[in-house]
């Protein structure tokens, strides 16, 4: 269906109410009046409505025509847009980058990298996930997500993925000071741990079959919806279980937790940055870029010692 309502038409209207007057807003336009004139007439007589009240000394929008221009600046600011991401897409860059990142690497080491990004590329939407366990892989697979930080190889589903080496993430098997396992003699059996409540955080995988980490069978269960969480629970005193070790040195610095010796220690984890491979946007290959150097980041993890698998 034809609309007599044009851009251009918008844009001289637009001109004209902030210019106050059909000369300033031609002279704004690089445009002669009569053309803008024109232009607002022809409008007028397509719509069969009164935009401007000519009665008065300055141009002055009616009702109908106060609205056109309400709703009509939200469509400039669209076509602005869609111009701009246009442009953008051209170059090579996303108009829009989504980042999961494993609730085992502190969401605030992200930011800075995330601050200085768009300082060089204010034009590039970023949004940011946290996700438990596999929920990362889940949001790769399922396009949630453009970037999963903080893989690890267990838990990767089928399909066509680019991973880089982040590093090792060391845990520690850690208690409030009047947790009652501190009382019981080291290094802890599975079946001692068994006996007390531990702390989980939930696996935030919509897709992928969940899972869950360092849990012995039968162990009764708090959980929690991220790592941050968990820590904070079992500083209270509400559980046990394994946290990330650089993460919770200044707790075991202060005493706040305990960290407990186990007969059967986890291992350290592989981390990996991972996108799909035929993913190649430049504010995709800026972030690998960054993320697997950036030394704020990386003092969360042990240098990577694997290759790529």
């Amino acid at each position: 269906m034809h609309t007599p309502i044009t851009i251009d038409a918008l844009r001289v209207i637009d001109a004209i109410d902030r210019k106050k007057s059909f000369a300033a807003a031609a002279n704004e336009l690089y445009r002669v009046p009569s053309a803008i004139s024109y232009t607002v007439q022809k409008l007028e007589e397509d719509l069969g409505v009164e935009i401007f009240n000519r009665s008065g000394h300055r141009a002055v929008l009616t009702p109908a025509g106060r609205y056109l221009l309400e709703q009509g600046r939200e469509i400039l600011r669209a076509a602005d847009t869609l111009s701009q991401t246009t442009r953008q897409i051209a170059s090579g860059w996303e108009p829009k980058l989504t980042l999961a990142i494993n609730t085992l690497l502190p969401l605030e080491s992200l930011l800075p990298l995330v601050q200085e990004f768009q300082e060089q590329q204010p034009q590039v939407e970023i949004q940011i996930l946290e996700e438990v366990f596999g929920g990362a892989w889940d949001a790769l697979l399922c396009r949630r997500a453009d970037l999963a930080i903080g893989c690890d190889i267990d838990s990767r589903p089928a399909g066509n993925f680019s991973l880089h080496p982040l590093g090792e993430l060391e845990f520690v098997y850690a208690v409030a000071p009047n947790h009652p396992l501190c009382k019981e003699r080291q290094p802890l059996s599975p079946e001692t741990l068994a006996q007390y409540r531990a702390v989980v955080a939930a696996d935030s995988s919509r897709h992928l079959a969940p899972r869950s980490g360092g849990i012995f069978e039968k162990q009764l269960r708090l959980t929690v919806p991220n790592m941050a969480a968990k820590i904070e629970a079992q500083r209270q005193g509400l559980g046990a279980g394994y946290l990330p070790k650089r993460q919770i040195e200044p707790y075991l610095n202060r005493g706040e937790l305990i960290a407990l010796t186990l007969e059967q220690p986890r291992p350290a984890l592989e981390l990996y940055l991972a996108h799909r491979s035929e993913d190649r946007g430049r504010a995709l290959k800026w972030f690998v870029k960054r993320l697997s150097s950036e030394p704020r980041f990386q003092q969360w993890l042990k240098p990577a010692v694997a290759s790529q698998p």
